[in-house]
């Protein structure tokens, strides 16, 4: 079987690709496509492959647009760091809708899906699918922290809370008003349970609400430092991986 992946984030890219290769070898990438003219241009050249792995925003336009170039497009399986397009993707009849960063489980459980749809010769989408979709699209999100101070208990709202930081540890969350307190939580964990609308994971220390983001300077290595409110003494800067989807973030 013969795959594409649309990505146009190099990282990314390589990652899914080798976690494809551990998954599925019998899948072939036989292209890596990264932006919608690249696209287009890769598949007027090229026969349709079998299955294309399609991220959503990318730095020319969206996947959907080399979806709609194309009259009868393989099925799709879509990887992207946003969840509010899982609606959109199931009228393009994706076969699954995949947050990142992409977890090794349900990518597997998806090439699964692709397998079973290829053998059963049957429509991709059922209602369990659309289900699931509609779960993901209404998921909901936490939305207040419960903090220990002294003997005491304080409640965050998450409107309250500037970034989170790591360090030496622990996990501090930094209040809008310089307050600081110790939670319970990793940033793993984190990134899984607050609305990727508001809060950004800019590196391996760092989740941050859009918010607290005062100016943003290009750092070398294609990379960004910034400067948040409030401030702090270290630098803060986006990692190279996570710079590209943090400038769709804040729609740069």
């Amino acid at each position: 079987m013969k795959a594409v992946i649309v990505e146009d984030e190099n990282f990314a890219s390589k990652r899914l690709a080798s976690l494809i290769e551990e998954l599925a070898p019998e899948i072939n990438i036989i292209g890596q496509i990264t932006s919608v003219e690249n696209g287009r241009q890769w598949f007027e050249d090229n026969p349709k492959p079998d299955l294309i792995f399609l991220d959503i925003q990318l730095n020319d336009g969206y996947g959907f647009d080399i979806l709609d170039m194309l009259e009868d497009h393989p099925p799709v399986i879509f990887t992207t760091a946003y969840n509010e397009y899982a609606i959109r993707g199931f009228k393009y009849n994706g076969l699954d809708y995949l947050l990142k960063p992409i977890d090794k489980n349900d990518l597997n459980n998806a090439l699964n899906k692709y397998r079973k749809s290829k053998s059963n010769n049957n429509g991709i989408f059922d209602e369990q699918k659309l289900a699931n979709i509609k779960k993901l699209f209404n998921k909901e999100y936490k939305k207040r922290f419960m903090i220990k101070v002294g003997n005491q208990f304080n409640t965050f709202s998450v409107d309250d809370i500037a970034y989170f930081k790591s360090n030496e540890g622990l996990i501090f969350l930094h209040s809008h008003t310089g307050q600081q307190y110790p939670i319970e939580y990793s940033i793993d964990q984190l990134e899984e349970i607050l609305d990727p609308v508001h809060f950004f994971r800019i590196n391996r220390k760092f989740m941050i609400s859009v918010k607290s983001v005062i100016e943003i300077h290009s750092y070398f290595n294609s990379r960004l430092l910034l400067r948040l409110k409030p401030q702090e003494d270290e630098q803060i800067i986006v990692s190279r991986e996570r710079t590209s989807n943090f400038k769709k973030w804040l729609d740069l």
